[in-house]
């Protein structure tokens, strides 16, 4: 297997080279993967994907908002109400699960209940909250962090329930591998409602979706913005413009493609050794800058929350008003978070517990951390250094690191540690994702599509690295924010299956049927 796919990551070095070779002198293979790929990216996106409700014509000024994210948010906030705000009641009850305490070995699952929030976390914690961020707040303006937030506590709600379902209708097999999420809740939780035909159809829609939102978001967005900011880094340290790697972060993206061949040959069990290696240290090295930074300008921060909170209701200066910057920051809060989505249930479902509710507490951990936290602090740093102001012409991981860097000269260079294990860990658990739908749609005779998925997979990582960010970002918003349609359809369906397991967990919590495991 491994020697199959540092072959096939040879086959994209030599591509590559000849490609390079090849070009003429006035483009460069990023222009023409970028030519290539941009048309496609866009028809998906603003064609297909984000219709959008036509405010404008009802209020002047307004944007048209993209549906799709009033259905995410509307999920997120009619859940938080009907499971009666779970996301607060049972965050206490959800750490004590996460630190261990519940854990049984001999409970049916392949990884701990931290292992697979990691896994989870892995994929939600990655360039959304850098480079993500850092677009809400150039397009939206420092009130969007509000709207971020706030998503990300609705989140934790949505999260809740289709890690529960997730949980509830996986599927073991003999050898003790877990094939979960929402795949199997929407074809069998369907099923049971006499709705066979409909569940298999809503199912497969939303596997075949996964994949896509795979390649894009999880694989091609992180890879650009990792690589990018590898190859400006090096550039500036061997050269400059004169430098192999200035205009060239496909170089890192065959690096790339490599470091995750030698990873995904593993499975769940090899991807969570690393991811729960990988986001400690990661979101650590991360929280420590933002914070050193925060701390030491700590006399601004009473300014930036005023910043944020009144640019949230009056959107002064931005286009569409407030509107456009509540818009701007659901938008990436969701991107971010994921919540609605139902990818993190595929990850949960590999958790070792026998209480489905228990795997969906541990869940609403995820926007709360990711969100609440990661890109509050992010947009703080930011606000606090002006480069929302001053960061005219720069995007994404690019603004991120320039007000890191505006503070003490050298911190983007934590961020070229930071960023490649962010992108790299985010990959590696959606290349799972993919491959437990690419599972459900060959009904687990996979074959060679798992070869050709690998390859695939692979090769977009460099594809993803020579691409524009816009164009990038397009794509991977449209991909994976789809999932939250046939998603939320069915968990809706399936909610008062949902608040009678919550009501019974909590019911037998409280009267001490469920304890501890203390090894007897």
């Amino acid at each position: 297997m491994i020697i199959r796919l540092l072959a096939a990551i040879g086959a994209l070095v030599g591509l590559s080279q000849a490609a390079f070779a090849q070009e003429a002198a006035e483009r460069t293979f990023s222009q023409t993967v970028n030519d290539a790929i941009s048309p496609i990216t866009d028809f998906v996106a603003n064609e297909i994907i984000f219709f959008k409700i036509p405010l404008s014509a009802f209020i002047d000024g307004a944007p048209d908002v993209p549906f799709l994210i009033v259905w995410l948010l509307s999920g997120g906030i009619f859940f938080t109400f009907y499971m009666g705000f779970i996301n607060f009641r049972g965050f206490a009850q959800s750490l004590r699960i996460v630190s261990g305490r519940y854990d049984n070995p001999a409970d049916p699952g392949e990884v701990t209940h931290f292992q697979a929030l990691t896994a989870a976390l892995s994929a939600t914690v990655g360039l959304g909250n850098i480079a993500g961020v850092a677009l809400a707040i150039t397009l939206g303006g420092p009130g969007a962090t509000f709207w971020m937030i706030l998503a990300g506590l609705f989140g934790m709600t949505s999260k809740f329930v289709e890690v529960t379902l997730g949980h509830k209708y996986r599927q073991i097999d003999e050898n003790g591998v877990v094939a979960g999420g929402p795949m199997h809740y929407l074809s069998k939780g369907l099923a049971a409602r006499n709705w066979p035909k409909a569940g298999r159809v809503v199912a497969v829609i939303f596997a075949m979706i996964c994949i896509g939102g795979a390649f894009g978001a999880g694989n091609m967005f992180q890879a650009n913005q990792a690589t990018a900011q590898l190859a400006n880094v090096a550039a500036d340290l061997t050269g400059g413009v004169e430098s192999i790697f200035f205009g060239r972060p496909w170089i890192f993206g065959i690096i790339y493609a490599a470091g995750l061949a030698l990873v995904i040959v593993g499975g769940i069990r090899g991807i969570t050794r690393v991811t729960e290696f990988l986001v400690p240290i990661m979101a650590g090295i991360y929280v420590i800058a933002a914070l050193f930074i925060i701390g030491a300008n700590i006399e601004h921060l009473p300014d930036a929350f005023v910043a944020i909170f009144k640019g949230a209701f009056t959107g002064d200066g931005v286009a569409g008003g407030i509107l456009g910057v509540m818009y701007m920051g659901l938008r990436r809060a969701t991107f971010s978070n994921e919540a609605g989505l139902g990818t993190a249930s595929i990850a949960h479902a590999a958790a070792k517990t026998k209480e489905p509710v228990a795997e969906g507490l541990v869940a609403l951990l995820e926007p709360f951390v990711d969100t609440v936290i990661i890109c509050t602090m992010t947009a703080l740093v930011i606000i606090i250094t002006d480069m929302h102001i001053h960061g005219a012409g720069l995007d994404g991981i690019a603004l991120t690191s320039a007000a890191f860097d505006s503070f003490i000269d050298g911190f983007r260079y934590v961020l070229t540690i930071a960023v490649p294990l962010f992108a790299f860990s985010t990959t590696i658990t959606y290349y799972y994702y993919g491959e437990r739908a690419l599972h459900f749609l060959t009904g687990g005779n996979k074959g060679n599509t798992v070869h050709v998925y690998k390859v695939m997979y692979l090769a977009a990582i460099v594809v993803g690295s020579a691409m524009q960010l816009t164009a990038v970002m397009d794509f991977a918003d449209a991909m994976l924010l789809a999932l939250g349609f046939p998603n939320l359809v069915g968990v809706f369906i399936m909610r008062r299956e949902v608040k009678a397991m919550l009501a019974d967990y909590l019911a037998r919590l409280k009267a001490g049927e469920i304890k501890p495991f203390t090894g007897k």
